[in-house]
């Protein structure tokens, strides 16, 4: 029996129980978590915007050391550092064999799997494939990377989601220059990570755009240059800090219709909108087909930040080693198991960057 967050159905709260975990088969690999972050997106599944299989035991954001593996798992071994991938790639879908394996059509076919069972022998799922929100867990060996060398285990987990979601959105999708400009919206784990990409790709003038006053500081440290709190003005304020022009990319890390339009109204003309955050069906972002033209901007949706995370997480850890990407950084609360349905509270309240789960 292992301890984990367990959510019962979409719009219940959730249980932190006991669950019997199986050794792990053919192809398959146990971990004990080290550390697991706590992401908007294991918000999402509780209240339906992103839907899978439940009852189900969230968290998709981790690392930690493998205790042992299945038949015919050679790239760990008992005793390795791992990073949790919860969009493990088939190789074999169109997307995939385009290079696309952000986009993998079976990267969440593992939810259906039954992952483990409660005390009373309720079927439970793996949120998003990996089940992060456990003293242990299950995975498929195609959802764990070796820990690069050099990076704290406990920081590793940021790796697995916000950092890989915040990098790839700058470097990926928006292809941030050195010398351009950028406007980050929404200053949580993911936006942090994005201030930071921004900083490393040699953005000139970095605006952070946040509706909490308190997040300054945050935003700041990560390489934000200006600062704006969100209201019905916020694009003009930021043309205005771009001499009247808008910025040249706008990254936005919040899922909501307001904050897609204020967005793209904050690029230049020809300018660049990224969009992370995941929003629900009820979000409608409107146009009108003459501004499309005159404008010129473009508008792209970003998965996982069009990542790949075996190529990526060596260019992530040598920036680390290098003291130019602070993951320790991006956590602003560490918290047990019980703490989760707290760190829910103060993400829909607007608080704090990313909450961390550290296991003992």
């Amino acid at each position: 029996m292992i301890r984990a967050a367990v959510l019962p159905a979409v719009g219940s709260p959730l249980e932190v129980t006991g669950i019997e975990l199986p050794e792990p088969g053919p192809g398959q690999v146990r971990i004990r978590l080290a550390a697991a972050g706590v992401c908007h997106s294991d918000l999402s599944l509780t209240n339906g915007t992103m839907r899978v299989p439940v009852p189900a035991v969230l968290g998709h954001e981790g690392a930690g050391t493998v205790v042992s593996v299945g038949e015919g798992v050679t790239h760990v071994a008992p005793g390795d550092g791992v990073v949790l991938n919860w969009a493990p790639s088939c190789g074999g879908c169109h997307p995939c064999s385009l290079g696309e394996v952000w986009l993998c059509a079976n990267a969440l076919a593992g939810t259906a799997n039954v992952h483990a069972r409660t005390e009373d022998g309720t079927e439970l799922h793996p949120g998003l494939n990996v089940a992060a929100f456990a003293e242990e867990t299950v995975v498929a060996a195609n959802c764990v990377l070796p820990v690069p060398d050099g990076v704290p285990l406990t920081d590793a987990a940021l790796l697995g989601c916000a950092v890989l979601t915040g990098w790839g959105a700058v470097h990926h999708s928006a292809r941030v220059g050195v010398g351009e400009t950028v406007a980050v919206f929404g200053v949580g784990g993911v936006g942090l990570a994005t201030l930071q990409a921004a900083r490393i790709a040699g953005a000139s003038t970095i605006v952070a755009v946040d509706v909490s006053p308190e997040k300054e500081a945050l935003a700041r440290a990560a390489g934000a240059t200006e600062y704006v709190v969100a209201s019905e003005t916020t694009a003009k304020e930021i043309r205005k800090l771009t001499g009247g022009q808008g910025v040249d990319v706008a990254v936005e890390c919040v899922g909501r219709a307001v904050t897609i339009r204020t967005a793209w109204d904050s690029t230049r003309r020809g300018g660049r909108t990224t969009v992370v955050g995941i929003g629900g069906k009820d979000q409608q972002v409107t146009f009108h087909a003459l501004e499309i033209f005159h404008w010129g901007r473009t508008l792209a949706g970003c998965v996982y930040g069009n990542s790949n995370p075996a190529v990526d997480l060596p260019v992530l850890a040598e920036h680390i080693r290098a003291g130019r990407l602070d993951l320790s950084a991006l956590v602003t609360e560490r918290i047990s198991l019980d703490g989760i349905p707290g760190a829910f509270e103060n993400m829909l309240a607007g608080k704090g960057g990313r909450a961390l789960v550290v296991f003992p």
